[in-house]
This record gives C-alpha cells, sequence and structure tokens, in this order.
C-alpha cells in the first residue's frame, strides 16, 4: 500500500490551507496514494500561533471543508487523515479526522494536554484506531509521542501503522530539539515494533520530522526540514524479523 504524508505551512487562513490539501490529494491520487496524512491543525492553524484561541475557528467554514475532503476520498479512491478543530456546545478538541471512501469521517480527539493546548481544548476518549483495507492504523497528535503509555495502548490493539501528526514548529533552527523528537519516535517504533509515519509542518522552522521508520525504529525515508513537500513510500507489512520477534515476544509477557 502507498502511503503519504504532506508537509506543509500551516496557517490560520483555512481557505489557503484546504487549497494546499486538496492539491496535495490529487498529487498524491496521481502516485497511486492509499493513505495521504496531514499535519496537526493542518485545516485550522494552532491556536495561539495563528489564533488567539480555538474558539475563533469558523465551524460553518470546516463543515464545508468536511464535506468536500469526504467527496474527495470518494472521488479519488484515497484514506485521508487531517488535523482540524472540532467543537460542539462551547468544548473544542484538537482533532485528527479520518476520511475514507464511502464512509463516514472517525475522530480521534488528542489527550495529552498541555500549555496551550490545555488552554484551549478538552480531553478526548477515543482510541484513535481505524482500518485500511484491513490493516490496523493508529494515530496520536504531537505531544502524545512523549509518553510511551498512549502508544501501547495501540500495541495492545495490533496496529499494523501507527501515524503521528505535530504542530512542533520553532521560531529558531532548534535542530536539537529536531533530533530530541526524532528520538522520542523511534523509540516508539521500536518498542512497540510498528512502522510508523510521521507529518509536521514546516514554518517559522521544523522541530519534527515527516518520515516513515519500520518497526525497529530505522528511517526508511525522511523530508528534508523547512519545505512543503509530498513524502510517499511504498509500504509492504513485512514479517517481524528475529529481533522483533523478541521484542514482541517479552513485550506480551510484560502485558499479562
Amino acid at each position: 500500500m502507498k502511503i503519504g504524508a504532506y508537509q506543509f505551512a500551516v496557517s490560520g487562513n483555512i481557505n489557503h490551507n484546504m487549497e494546499i490539501i486538496k492539491k496535495a490529494i490529487i498529487q498524491a491520487s496521481r502516485e497511486g496514494v492509499r493513505l495521504l496524512v496531514f499535519p496537526e491543525c493542518a485545516l485550522t492553524g494552532y491556536p495561539p500561533r495563528d489564533m488567539d484561541k480555538a474558539s475563533l475557528a469558523d465551524f460553518d467554514e470546516l463543515s464545508l471543508a468536511y464535506a468536500e475532503l469526504q467527496r474527495m476520498a470518494a472521488d479519488y479512491a484515497i484514506c485521508l487523515i487531517v488535523g482540524t478543530i472540532t467543537g460542539e456546545n462551547g468544548v473544542h478538541y484538537n482533532s485528527a479526522i479520518f476520511f475514507s471512501p464511502h464512509q463516514d469521517k472517525r475522530i480521534y480527539h488528542k489527550r495529552a494536554l498541555w500549555g496551550w493546548d490545555r488552554d484551549n481544548f478538552n480531553i478526548g476518549n477515543e482510541d484513535g484506531i481505524f482500518e485500511i483495507d484491513g490493516l490496523k492504523v493508529g494515530v496520536r497528535i504531537c505531544f502524545e509521542v512523549r509518553f510511551p503509555e498512549f502508544f501501547r495502548e495501540l500495541y495492545k490493539s495490533q496496529t499494523d501503522l501507527n501515524i503521528i501528526l505535530f504542530y512542533d514548529v520553532s521560531d529558531c533552527d532548534d535542530v536539537d530539539r529536531y533530533e530530541l523528537i526524532k528520538a522520542h519516535i523511534r523509540t516508539r517504533a521500536v518498542e512497540n515494533v510498528t512502522y510508523t509515519l510521521t507529518v509536521n509542518s514546516i514554518y517559522p522552522y521544523q522541530t519534527a520530522p515527516t518520515a516513515f521508520y519500520d518497526k525497529s525504529g530505522y528511517p526508511l525515508m525522511e523530508l528534508k526540514r523547512n519545505e512543503e513537500k509530498l513524502l510517499i513510500f511504498d509500504w509492504k507489512n513485512e514479517q517481524a524479523d528475529f529481533g522483533e520477534q523478541g521484542r514482541k515476544e517479552i513485550s506480551d509477557w510484560l502485558s499479562c
């Protein structure tokens, strides 16, 4: 299955973000991509960097965008995971929406909330596990990469692929932070013996990678930082090798 991740400079302008997302969907579909993912808050921008607070998001405009993304998923036979802000009755969430052809959209709300997240959002209670062509895909959002417990949930559900949406940027070129977060991602892949795909915003300076890692945490592909681009990888869900089998066996024993 071809998987893709599109990194771009997320803004507070829904129409502008949507045009970039639509262009990426068309580009990916031409390359035969089955699953395409976008950064945290890719549709709306992230508060307070791109808007003062989450409640200022235009939810009527977002509803139109969701309908368009659902239509494109069907027209292009592609599955999409898009970061956005969702809200109802004054309660707001930092969300990832899963669009798939001919099915209702499904949502995961970020649970690890601190700082700006806690100022703007509420904690969700979804498991963040979706199915694509018989494969289980787990979704987590940004700060959740710091906590192995969120990924152990996915391990216990036997996900085949984990995806992390980031909006992790800095006003200065903080390469050390980039490398630190990359180390977190690789560790989550290793300890859960699970392929891991990540995607991030790129502006002002990107501090988490858009990349794809194997079940032992080795990078199979990584995009250049701070440049808008589409990552495409022809993923084959290979059988676990000797070391991966060992990590799974001991993890299962520890989980008993």
